[in-house]
């Protein structure tokens, strides 16, 4: 299993759904060895709980023009590199895990001569709304094309997602699995803290700040909530390349007092963070999945999310979560003012999220389908 994203290098939804995965299939019959970038608080090579992760240091030259698709390409020679180590061990599969991982991931099938299986977590054609920019977005989609040609089987989480990948790259559906991600929601229902009664509702986000998450979107809507009630305060948490922009809205629509940027959340802190929120918003003009919305609803929290992609696949008809137009900031202050007047609402949708998680999205039903993936595979290969 190949991935550009693992702890603890990096808590983003591609590296909790590969550490989540590979430890469920290791509790199987599977024996999983992970190669990932190496990161200066882990091991070259070590044992996590039954799953070998192998670490590759990835010292590239300099590349001018600093563009990010020759710098990941470039570390992918060290990922290969690094599986040369592992001696006489063979793999069954090989499962890369997006498109950074591409040309690895390509070099590894053929060198052991075993099928390639591709889970892509989304496309760049998506974050973009259906669109290419010329430069890096487009350049970026023939890295996922290429990627999802050269594979015998490729993932991804929603029929959204396939749509995109069976149309985008045209490609044969039966080569296409949707298999949804996963979450530990025992670990994330663990006892925590409690909403204070005597303070003020606590509205919670989080994610990498990015445009299309739409955190700017809640930057309005509480502005126009609080002068409905002042009694709110919001956390937005996560690091990205548009926070700079996101600060400057805060601070424009006047919630600055209210609206709090913390930054990065530890797992532990943000689990506490969820337990004591009145409501999660997943305000995203784009989502090809929402891991965040399976974390809200573990811990606990009443779950508002945008109506677009795999949040809207993922929630949609379940009663566990209100809903409302992407990029709408009026309607979501009022699903938020909804959400804050109605404990009886609140507490029925936090029983159909437990009810929801537990019988599709465990990491024991996630891995069972992909071990399902690797049987197929080997076997037509075979």
């Amino acid at each position: 299993m190949l991935s550009w994203e693992y702890p603890p290098g990096t808590a983003g939804g591609i590296a909790a759904h590969v550490d989540g995965l590979a430890h469920a299939l290791a509790t199987g019959d599977d024996e999983i060895v992970l190669l990932t970038r190496r990161h200066p608080m882990a091991e070259h090579d070590a044992d996590r709980n039954g799953v070998r992760v192998v670490r590759a240091d990835v010292d590239m030259p300099w590349i001018a023009g600093g563009s990010a698709i020759a710098r990941t390409a470039s570390a992918n020679h060290a990922l290969v590199t690094r599986a040369a180590t592992l001696g006489g061990w063979r793999p069954d599969v090989v499962h890369a895990h997006d498109w950074p991982v591409a040309w690895a991931g390509d070099v590894l099938s053929r060198w052991y001569d075993v099928p390639l299986v591709t889970t892509l977590h989304g496309t760049e054609r998506g974050r973009h709304g259906g669109h290419l920019p010329p430069g890096e977005p487009s350049d970026i989609n023939s890295v996922e094309w290429w990627l999802a040609f050269r594979s015998a089987r490729v993932i991804t989480s929603t029929k959204l997602m396939v749509r995109e990948i069976v149309g985008g790259f045209e490609l044969d559906p039966a080569r296409v699995h949707r298999i949804p991600n996963g979450i530990d929601p025992a670990w994330w229902r663990a006892d925590g803290p409690q909403p204070d009664p005597d303070a003020p509702p606590l509205i919670l986000t989080w994610g990498r700040v990015q445009y299309e998450k739409g955190f700017q979107v809640l930057a309005r809507a509480i502005s126009t909530l609080r002068l409905r009630r002042g009694d709110i305060e919001c956390v937005i948490a996560g690091r990205g390349s548009y926070l700079p922009e996101l600060q400057s809205q805060v601070d424009i629509e006047g919630v600055s007092d209210v609206v709090t940027l913390p930054g990065f959340l530890s797992d532990p802190e943000l689990r506490d963070t969820i337990h004591r929120a009145a409501c999660v918003v997943i305000p995203s003009l784009y989502e090809p999945f929402g891991v965040v919305a399976l974390e809200a609803l573990a811990g606990g929290a009443p779950l508002i999310v945008a109506d677009t992609g795999g949040l809207a696949e993922l929630v949609g008809g379940t009663g566990s979560a209100l809903l409302f137009e992407p990029g709408n900031a009026d309607q979501l202050a009022d699903r938020i003012e909804q959400l804050l007047d109605d404990p009886e609402l609140a507490a029925d949708m936090r029983r159909r999220g437990a009810e929801l998680l537990d019988a599709t999205y465990t990491w024991d039903a996630i891995a069972a389908r992909t071990h399902d993936v690797y049987v197929d595979v080997t076997t037509a290969s075979g």
